[in-house]
């Protein structure tokens, strides 16, 4: 891999062949054959460290419509912790069906599975039938991987029937010194931002633009009161941002002093702390505390002046779903996604259908939308949260700090980058930035 790392950082590429593409290069791998490592035990007691591996593996042959990337970093997103804890269910079974759909999708279904959703890093070889990118090219790639074969995508490619997430239900991913990606993933590389920065914003700014902004999603207008669960988190964080850009009102929801300063330092008024709340959205294990609910009610009312959040930017699942449902105003929008602390969700439909609200499902974000939230980056509109950085050695714990809660915003991954704060090619547009890019990583 020195020959394209040495080819990268002297800015030399043969824009019609590409570098010559070592056989082996070294990614994060779970196994097909330790799905059962943590059986009987309960979620929390899954420690990543045992099921991410770092070694080399074999570079896959490139297809049509294929680029190759060198991946300079990546990031750690929450479905590499379900990844490398088997749940709900082990990958390969998404890998095998994948495989089974043509000869190509074959190479996907291995025994092992190079994991990672998030990359930044550089084109090195394109397959036949790409005519934008070109090896040298400086991208980061968004994680839906689409065929488009279907007239159902063809609106919305989140419709279509094999679309899937790249690195999650697919093979090749980000957290590795190669990735395949199709090349209607990439996305132009903000030049203000390193390489661990420019990845790190990837899968959960699309999310929270689709989530928030799109159409698809709650149609956030000016003025929206809009609750945001994990406001320091990867999701939470842009979304926040999100909101503020967008003339909206957010109302953080936060779990630590430390994390209520993220908050403010993007320029939020309104937090809560809910551990020094102490809500308890649950009695039990089978049963909820509507009191609960409605004491987090008066909470946000008493922070909004007698408002009730138009929106709910809904992510925990289980834990929270209840509550959202219960707090949102009349004819206002749940909207929903990822489910982190379960994926059955308790709630008391009255207070759904005689209050006329919505709940909308949303999962990743069309090109279209992913290309507007990466243009929100590279204006400087939206900055990443990226508050820590590991070599891709140390993988593994930066998978368990996300899977434990003991991070804030996005925790990033060198792969080829030898060091932090390289990649940075608008020296002025990082001056006026400088600021707003810093404050995740100074709490």
């Amino acid at each position: 891999m020195q020959q394209i790392l040495d080819a990268i950082l002297a800015e030399q590429f043969d824009e019609v062949g590409g570098l010559k593409i070592p056989e082996h290069y070294r990614g994060v791998t779970v196994r097909a054959d330790e799905t059962e490592m943590f059986a009987g035990l309960p979620t929390r007691e899954k420690d990543p460290r045992q099921s991410l591996h770092v070694g080399d593996v074999a570079t896959p042959d490139l297809g049509p419509g294929e680029a190759l990337v060198a991946v300079m970093a990546s990031a750690i997103n929450y479905n590499t912790v379900w990844t490398s804890i088997f749940e709900p269910l082990p990958t390969f079974s998404a890998l095998r069906r994948y495989g089974r759909l043509s000869e190509l999708a074959k190479r996907h279904d291995l025994p092992y599975h190079v994991v990672g959703s998030d990359l930044a890093g550089v084109v090195v070889r394109t397959g036949l039938g790409v005519h934008t990118w070109n090896p040298g090219d400086r991208v980061v790639a968004h994680c839906l991987s689409v065929e488009l074969e279907n007239p159902d995508g063809h609106n919305d490619t989140m419709m279509d029937p094999e679309q899937r997430i790249w690195g999650f239900e697919t093979n090749f991913g980000g957290l590795a010194e190669l990735a395949l990606v199709k090349s209607n993933q990439l996305m132009p590389k903000a030049p203000h931002l390193s390489w661990e920065e420019a990845a790190s914003p990837g899968l959960v700014n699309s999310t929270a633009y689709r989530q928030l902004v799109s159409r698809n999603g709650a149609d956030m207008k000016q003025g929206d009161t809009v609750l945001v669960w994990g406001a320091s988190g990867g999701l939470g964080s842009h979304a926040t941002q999100m909101v503020l850009n967008g003339g909206g009102t957010p109302v953080c929801v936060v779990s630590s002093p430390e994390k209520a300063e993220i908050c403010r330092r993007m320029g939020v008024e309104l937090i809560i702390d809910r551990n020094a709340e102490g809500y308890a959205f649950w009695g039990d294990e089978f049963h909820q505390d509507p009191a609960e609910w409605k004491r987090f009610g008066a909470k946000i009312r008493e922070l909004t002046g007698g408002e009730d959040p138009d929106i709910v930017l809904e992510h925990p699942g289980r834990e929270t779903f209840g509550a959202s449902v219960y707090v949102t105003r009349r004819g206002g929008t749940i909207v929903t996604c990822a489910s982190t602390s379960g994926y059955e969700h308790t709630y008391d439909n009255r207070y759904l259908w005689m209050n006329l609200k919505r709940i909308i499902g949303s999962h990743f974000a069309n090109y279209r939308e992913a290309w507007e939230a990466n243009r929100l980056v590279a204006t400087g509109k939206v900055h990443p949260t990226l508050s820590k950085v590991y070599p891709l050695a140390q993988t593994a714990q930066a998978v368990l700090d996300v899977h434990s809660n003991a991070h804030q915003g996005k925790v990033g991954v060198l792969c080829l980058a030898p060091r932090e704060g390289l990649g940075v090619s608008d020296t002025q547009r990082r001056e006026r930035h400088a600021e707003q890019i810093n404050r995740f990583r100074e709490v």
